[in-house]
């Protein structure tokens, strides 16, 4: 019943399905088997990882054997909530048919257990040819069904390609990408609220394929490694609020060190909720190391399968019953 700290990182590898996996931070066994021998194989072929929020994990299952990780159709697509510690889960319901709205591989988990025992999916929707955020479909626990909110911005978007999503203070954060003819790419933070009425956007800084989001310390924070320059470094920024409408520099470091000793070049995938640390996967993702940007020191540095994807840190939920599962 006490509060729970960060126990690790669940991961995917990928060989004609996904393969579930936990890297420990603690070198501690994993709490909980990752594969989830209760819903895989016995009801689904194959299922991805999606999400995780304060202890609930989001996974899309599938009864189609897939070929690569993005070979997913609509019609074949089951969200499904779990909670891993009490190995409860809950199915949700199909969204309802829609032939003009093309769904993104972006999809996010809003729970917070100091709140509500109930959960919201958020699915984000795509103009089919222009490619840009239109909209999304949200789902309730609360009331069990799927309902739609179009998308508020004048600006046109689309979901930064693979982005992680973060929850914080009743708002969903997605990292999204501005395309412009003369500048180039500009990176934006998108937010919208669970029920999908509420959207605004936030300029992030700088921003490259080896950056992340983040809830830490009650706050969102955004980190990136930038491999592009010559002296390699690595920043950490903060949002101090839900108002809030630029980011805070917080702390600058140099990867020289780490590269240093590990002779690789890292991308960062993850921050710690609780502290100023943040977790680099390796240019292939064989190998997680920690970095601590406030006393600029290298942590642990752990081993991992190859092909690596889907970066998710986990910290258990022992004391909430998972809300629909319907005694599962």
């Amino acid at each position: 019943m006490l509060p729970q700290t960060l126990a690790g990182f669940l991961y995917t590898s990928y060989s004609r399905g996904h393969r579930h996996h936990f890297a420990s931070v603690s070198g501690s066994a994993a709490p909980f088997d990752p594969s989830l021998p209760y819903l895989q194989p016995s009801k689904y072929k194959d299922m991805a990882l999606v999400d995780a929020c304060n202890g609930l994990l989001l996974y899309r299952g599938s009864n189609k054997n897939k070929v690569a990780p993005w070979d997913w159709a609509e019609d074949d697509c089951h969200f499904v909530v779990c909670n891993p510690a009490t190995a409860r889960w809950v199915e949700l319901p199909p969204k309802p048919a829609a032939p003009e709205i093309r769904y993104s591989l972006t999809a996010a988990l809003a729970f917070d257990p100091a709140v509500s025992s109930h959960f919201h999916v958020l699915h984000f929707e795509e103009d089919y040819l222009a490619n840009y955020m239109t909209g999304v479909s949200i789902y309730s626990s609360r009331t069990g069904a799927w309902s739609c909110g179009d998308s508020g911005m004048v600006e046109k978007v689309p979901p930064y390609f693979r982005s992680k999503c973060v929850f914080v203070g009743g708002i969903m954060y997605v990292i999204g990408k501005l395309q412009h003819i003369n500048t180039g790419n500009e990176y934006v933070l998108v937010g919208v609220d669970v029920e999908g009425k509420e959207w605004k956007t936030t300029r992030v800084p700088y921003c490259s394929r080896f950056c992340t989001i983040g809830l830490s310390q009650g706050c969102l924070h955004y980190a990136v490694a930038n491999n592009e320059i010559p002296v390699p470094q690595i920043t950490l920024w903060c949002l101090k609020d839900c108002d809030s409408k630029e980011f805070v520099l917080k702390h600058t470091a140099s990867m020289d060190r780490l590269l240093s000793m590990t002779r690789m070049k890292y991308k960062v995938v993850e921050i710690h909720p609780d502290c100023d640390t943040i977790f680099l996967v390796s240019y292939g993702g064989a190998t997680l190391a920690a970095y601590d940007m406030r006393h600029q020191k290298v942590g642990c540095i752990l081993n991992l399968e190859k092909s690596t994807k889907r970066f998710l840190s986990y910290v258990p939920l022992f004391s909430e019953p998972l809300a629909d599962a319907d005694g599962q």
